[in-house]
């Protein structure tokens, strides 16, 4: 019986998929076994698929949360793929020859458990990365530079150079009992799968597995039938699914040793031309064309010294032809004029790339995923499958001009399958904000596909067999776990915004289940916020939302009942209880059927009041003034009632810091309110003076220049001088005696406050 033949090789490396089909050829093997689970192999023929366009992945995941998953991707020139594609072709058998994947997951969850003790056992061991990062200090360059200059251009023995780089690095590093334990049994278990080959009657064996592996293969004994009966083992599924250049590369976290994915395309297809050297060429023309077609300057004459240049960097640095890293060092020179940033979006396009995978009808699938591929399609969205971000405006209107009823509504329909992938935590759109802030029919938002796309889609059919029965769980359960009212109308407002009018139903009988105890005005200002989004956008969305009117109404009648109550807080608390206010002030703006007076009476009472927060009879004053209910008489007396010597520093400040919160138009154009602030200040002692600058400092802090120019001319006009001496004055940078004066407030004693 012949000895099977090992072929190590580098993940994604174009030379290693080059000469893999060179010694297929050569062999001409009766069967082809791979590094991957064994129990995959149906998955083998989607590669080989006409329709198939890589790169693409396997994945295997658990069938119960937490959900494991594990990924084998592919690209056109991953040596894997290559030998499979021989297979394919010469009708040759294919398997995969490694630990099955319901092993694999079943260690995972093990080691998931036992981080701790494994980090230890890391540190304590030379691990095959510390191995790479000494290489690299010896050699003055990455690791990656390395592979490509000193394998990438082999000629001859390729076979022979991996293998005994695999296993220098096997006796150089000292990785930990746990990961040394699983390599030994994975050599074990594909040690087993090659006998197996063997006593089926296959002669000639070739195997394709990491460099690694080569010498634990030639050594290692077979597992035997009771240790392989002894695995661990979880229920798992698998499927196919697109992937990207982006994720490949190292720049995402996926640590596959594949820096620039578009470049290794590149070698590849020079590879099978037989011409490396059309490398240099290419790389730095598609880089000229990049940055052309960015309005930048590049001329040929620099295109012509940056390959000079690679090419004497590729002999200075012993190797035959220019690598990546001559290549950028090159274009940077000569094209870039030295700076990186001038060609670093150019560069990346051509080494990274946007290339995504595609995979023909029939790949199979879980329910959710094709549910969610047919729904792209129908909804025209398909398009969008890049990992470019695009930009998607809805218009949630009924289109007219059209004849069907599923043309008129397509931008509403769009708008409730984005919405069920955000509530499943899908990140394929996100939301952003109206560009056209006098519409309320637009709804804008980013789109952008990339392989955790897939990975959610997989972790939300634990949930359910659709998109809209996964996001319907996912909404109920929610509304289960709600605790209060706030967090129940959320889950409201986004079966609303799902178009799910059957969870809506569900979260609003839990809404008023909670809210028949008493609730902070926090969670009550939040409740009405959502309800009022609903009701102001029902018709908009074919929602009917008359049955919560009266549950707004009602809620809104106790934050006016309890609003008082609630501006008897300390400091801490007055920020919720002033977003609250603004809350429910807009809710009531927005709705006439809200009792406006009843609204301005409780605001009337905070802002008169004197044994409130300070802060917040300031903001009810600011929101009373915003509302045009008080003009200068009544701002004046108010502002000298509070500003006055009679009432401590501290106090009168909060007060301006809270009234200060609404930093609109209407607070600054009161001559009245700076004239009384500048006369309080200038009776302070030196003490109090410093109390007070300290929070006047804090709310002056949310002005923006143009507001705080404004305010310089009122003072201008106080003071008998010009606006623009006033603004010189207020807004010229501070002295150094200035600056220690200010310093030193940081550090103020404010006794018991």
């Amino acid at each position: 019986m012949a000895t099977p033949v090992f072929f190590g090789v580098r993940h994604l490396s174009p030379a290693a998929a080059h000469h893999v089909r060179l010694e297929l050829e050569k062999v001409q093997p009766d069967v082809v076994l791979i590094e991957g689970p064994s129990d995959l192999n149906h998955q083998m023929k989607w590669f080989c698929h006409p329709k198939t366009k890589l790169p693409a992945a396997i994945l295997a995941y658990t069938q119960e949360s937490p959900i494991y998953t594990l990924l084998y991707p592919f690209a056109v020139y991953s040596p894997e793929y290559q030998a499979i594609l021989w297979a394919y072709e010469h009708n040759v058998p294919c398997r995969f020859m490694d630990l099955p994947s319901d092993v694999f997951l079943a260690i995972r969850e093990e080691s998931s458990q036992n981080t701790d003790t494994e980090d230890k056992a890391e540190q304590a061991a030379r691990t095959t990365e510390q191995v790479y990062m000494q290489l690299e200090k010896l050699l003055g360059e990455s690791h990656d530079t390395f592979w490509e200059r000193r394998f990438e251009q082999i000629d001859e023995n390729y076979m022979q150079a991996t293998a005994e780089f695999g296993k220098q690095l096997r006796q150089a590093a000292t990785d930990s009992l746990y990961r040394t334990a699983e390599n030994h049994v994975r050599e074990a278990y594909m040690k087993r799968t090659i006998v197996q080959a063997q006593k089926e009657g296959f002669e000639k064996v070739f195997c394709v597995c990491g460099a690694y592996h080569v010498a634990g293969l030639q050594s290692n004994e077979p597992l035997t039938d009771k240790e392989e009966k002894r695995l661990p083992r979880v229920s798992v599924s698998t499927t196919l699914m697109p992937y990207s250049y982006y994720r490949l590369s190292e720049r995402s976290g996926y640590g596959a040793g594949n820096q620039a994915p578009a470049y290794f395309e590149l070698l590849w297809d020079s590879m099978c031309k037989g011409n490396l050297e059309q490398t240099t060429y290419r790389y730095l023309t598609e880089l000229a064309a990049r940055q052309r077609k960015q309005g930048q300057m590049t001329s040929s004459a620099e295109v012509i010294e940056a390959s000079r240049l690679a090419q004497t960097l590729a002999k200075l640095r012993s190797s035959e032809y220019p690598v990546l890293q001559d290549l950028r060092d090159a274009a940077i020179t000569c094209m870039g004029h030295g700076s990186f940033s001038e060609i670093s979006v150019s560069t990346a396009a051509i080494e990274i790339g946007t290339k995504i995978g595609e995979l023909p009808p029939g790949v199979s699938r879980t329910s959710i995923q094709g549910d969610f591929y047919r729904q792209l399609k129908e909804l025209r969205l398909d398009k969008y499958q890049s990992v470019q971000a695009q930009q998607l405006d809805l218009d949630l209107r009924e289109n007219l001009r059209v004849k069907s009823e599923k043309s008129a509504f397509i931008d509403l329909n769009r708008s409730f399958f984005l919405h069920r992938l955000r509530v499943l935590q899908v990140g394929f759109g996100t939301p952003v904000q109206s560009r056209q802030t006098n519409s309320n029919w637009g709804e804008y938002w980013n789109l952008r596909w990339v392989p955790e796309t897939e990975i959610e889609l997989i972790e939300a059919s634990l949930l359910g067999e659709t998109i809209e029965t996964a996001a319907s769980f996912s909404l109920k359960e929610k509304a289960d776990k709600s605790n209060e009212i706030s967090q129940a109308a959320e889950v409201f407002q986004d079966a609303f915004l799902c178009g799910m009018p059957q969870a809506a139903a569900y979260a609003i009988s839990v809404l008023q289940r909670l809210s028949v105890d008493t609730a902070a005005i926090e969670q009550v200002s939040k409740t009405a916020e959502h309800l009022s989004t609903v009701i102001r956008y029902g018709d908009l969305r074919k929602f009917s939302s008359e049955p919560i009117i009266p549950l707004l109404t009602q809620l809104f009648l106790r934050a006016c009942l309890t609003l008082q109550e609630s501006c008897s807080c300390d400091d801490e608390a007055s920020k919720q209880v002033m977003e609250s206010i603004e809350r429910l002030n807009q809710v009531q703006l927005n709705h006439e059927f809200l009792q406006e007076q009843q609204w301005i009476d409780a605001l009337t009472a905070v802002a008169d009041r004197d044994d409130l927060n300070t802060k917040c009879s300031g903001f009810a004053m600011a929101t009373l003034i915003e509302r045009g209910l008080i003009d200068e008489n009544l701002l004046s007396i108010e502002v000298s009632r509070r500003l006055s010597k009679g009432i401590s520093a501290d106090l009168a400040a909060g007060w301006f810091e809270g009234l200060a919160k609404k930093t609109s138009y209407s607070l600054i154009v009161h001559l009245s309110l700076w004239k009384e602030l500048d006369y309080y200040l200038q009776d302070l002692d030196e003490d109090d003076f410093k109390r007070a600058l300290v929070f006047l400092r804090r709310a002056f802090s949310d002005f923006t220049a143009n507001e705080k120019s404004d305010i310089a001319e009122n003072l201008g006009e106080i003071w008998g001088v010009e606006p623009e001496q006033a603004a010189d004055l207020l807004m010229r940078a501070t002295t150094q005696e200035e600056d220690e004066f200010l310093q030193g407030l940081d550090e103020f004693d404010f006794g018991d406050i």
